[in-house]
């Protein structure tokens, strides 16, 4: 896919290793990475220099693991409290099983609907679509013609994907993000023409 531009933004999205304690519903809380997750990162960034610019979430889970890495890149890291998880609420901090234990169809009706089937007291859709939309917004358009990396959340990767997509944001919980999966958009042109294009979800190919 072309077109007659020759401004070519990249923007990477690295979701975070595991946090310590596993797999939970942790939205905003600020577990850090554990050993296993210090590994998946660094193994997803192996070998690979080609960023300009470095973004990350305030959370420990990813800032920590951005500033080891601004080391290497000789980048500063920009953070964002926008680039935060999507908050949780009365489910932060606690697993899929636990959740279950109380109500065994609630994780899937949560995942069919998520606007209508929210946790109590988490933050709206119509919220984080917003907070988003707005920090993607200005990214891309402060880095035109750049090479970005971005380390966030599951939840992060999931809602720029359905704004690049155009898909429904009460679809974004339907997109798998695995711990450290590297996710790559190549946006062609700027302004109100430009074209996002999705490279590859997940499984990037090997660094040059």
């Amino acid at each position: 896919m072309s077109t007659d531009s020759p401004i070519q933004t990249q923007i990477d999205l690295l979701r975070h290793g595991e946090p310590v304690g596993g797999r939970r519903y942790r939205g905003q809380t600020d577990d850090p990475l554990s050993d296993q997750g210090w590994q998946q990162m660094r193994a997803a960034v192996a070998g690979r220099q080609d960023w300009d610019v470095l973004y990350s979430s305030p959370l420990k889970r990813c800032v920590e693991f951005a500033q080891e890495l601004s080391g290497r890149l000789l980048l500063p890291v920009k953070t964002d409290e926008r680039l935060k998880e999507i908050g949780f609420g009365a489910w932060e901090g606690r697993t899929p099983d636990e959740i279950r234990r109380d109500d065994p169809l609630r994780l899937e009706s949560f995942w069919r609907d998520p606007a209508g089937n929210r946790p109590a007291g988490a933050e709206t859709l119509t919220n984080f679509q917003a907070r988003v939309s707005a920090v993607w917004a200005e990214i891309c358009a402060a880095h035109s013609g750049q090479r970005v990396l971005i380390v966030g959340h599951a939840g992060i990767t999931r809602m720029i994907l359905s704004l690049v997509l155009g898909s429904p944001v009460e679809h974004m919980f339907r997109i798998q993000v695995d711990n450290a999966g590297l996710t790559r958009i190549r946006i062609q042109g700027n302004g109100a023409t430009a074209l996002p294009v999705l490279v590859f979800h997940g499984r990037p190919p090997a660094a040059n």
